[in-house]
């Protein structure tokens, strides 16, 4: 009987360390898919090419032509006019490190993924959403290039909205991973304590999410730097540049005040709904087991709306603004482990 516990648990324990590669590589992605944003990088390799494109430039030749094709569309043209080669360069490899990491993900995935269902050490329970999260990463990619195709022929930039569904689906699959991770880690232990109704964390996570969508469109339209002050919005606090009733439109997420002022809201709901969360998990004894996390989760939370702040007060500063998207990642693995925690309760 030990030596079948001790089977199962080495089983389990290799899917644990691949799923959690994948998370953190996928955590890493989001990280520099940020940076790529803020440098406003992402327009700097206008071709994709699955195989050929993982090697970069290795001579002077071949960064002449990146730079020629780069010099064939609107951003070059209209903004980066005055770019020289160096520069070039430069925005170059947060792109390219960022498409590079992509692929790392998908080989990474791809084949231990295949190696486990070939040796039958991949659960039935589990086949769905690791079958998923392939499809995922493969929609992925393509919604990647979709994105960056947005810049290449009229506009200056990607659309803001293919870049939030670019950054949500990033999440998705992050958070789709850290929960298979958990479940093939902590999938024995059980807890006999009285639980949360599940649709509350659940529901959490979800604002959060929706949070991060609106930040994406947030940056996508420069919005951060526009309004750079706190708690009101220059003298007001609705936006004085923009009528009341855009809010209420289909333009509101199109005109950055308006998506900035969205975006600080949000994030002022979100704090309000976790109060009674955290009053009822700490007030109740027979919540102990979730004091940990849910702490953590207010420590978080404080810290990314802090963050915010100062993301808005430097008009956008690339160094905070990094670390504010770094900040949505913590909050997001904190509030799902809380989600975790509360199903896994008998």
């Amino acid at each position: 009987m030990y030596s079948k516990v001790m089977k199962f648990y080495n089983k389990n324990i290799y899917i644990s360390y691949w799923l959690l590669l994948i998370t953190l590589l996928v955590a890493l992605t989001i990280i520099v898919g940020g940076l790529t944003r803020l440098t406003d990088s992402g327009l700097s390799i206008t071709k994709w090419d699955l195989f050929s494109g993982i090697i970069p430039p290795l001579s002077v030749k071949d960064w002449q032509i990146l730079f020629s094709l780069y010099k064939e569309i609107p951003e070059f043209r209209e903004i980066n006019y005055s770019m020289n080669l160096d520069e070039f360069k430069v925005i170059f490899w947060w792109e390219y490190i960022h498409r590079l990491l992509g692929r790392l993900i998908g080989i990474l995935y791809i084949l231990p993924l295949f190696y486990f269902l070939y040796k039958k050490k991949i659960k039935k329970n589990t086949l769905f959403s690791l079958y998923l999260i392939l499809v995922l990463i493969c929609i992925q990619g393509y919604i990647g290039w979709y994105m960056v195709t947005s810049g290449l022929s009229v506009r200056t930039d990607v659309s803001h909205y293919r870049l939030s569904l670019h950054l949500t689906l990033a999440f998705v699959i992050f958070i789709l991973l850290l929960w298979n991770f958990l479940k093939y880690k902590y999938e024995e232990k059980f807890i006999s304590y009285p639980k949360l109704p599940k649709y509350i964390p659940i529901f959490f996570l979800i604002i959060i999410l929706l949070q991060i969508s609106v930040g994406a469109l947030v940056s996508g339209l420069d919005a951060g730097k526009i309004y750079q002050s706190w708690p009101l919005m220059n003298s007001s606090y609705y936006p004085d540049d923009v009528d009341i009733k855009v809010l209420f439109s289909l333009n509101a997420f199109q005109t950055p005040s308006v998506v900035q002022f969205i975006h600080r809201n949000i994030a002022y709901m979100i704090f309000i709904f976790y109060l009674p969360i955290l009053y009822l998990i700490i007030k109740n004894k027979v919540f102990m087991y979730l004091r940990n996390i849910a702490l953590l989760i207010f420590i978080f939370l404080f810290l990314q709306i802090f963050l915010g702040i100062l993301t808005v007060l430097s008009g956008e500063q690339i160094s905070l603004a990094s670390i504010h998207q770094i900040g949505s990642i913590l909050l997001v693995t904190a509030s799902l482990i809380l989600v975790f925690k509360n199903s896994r309760i008998n």
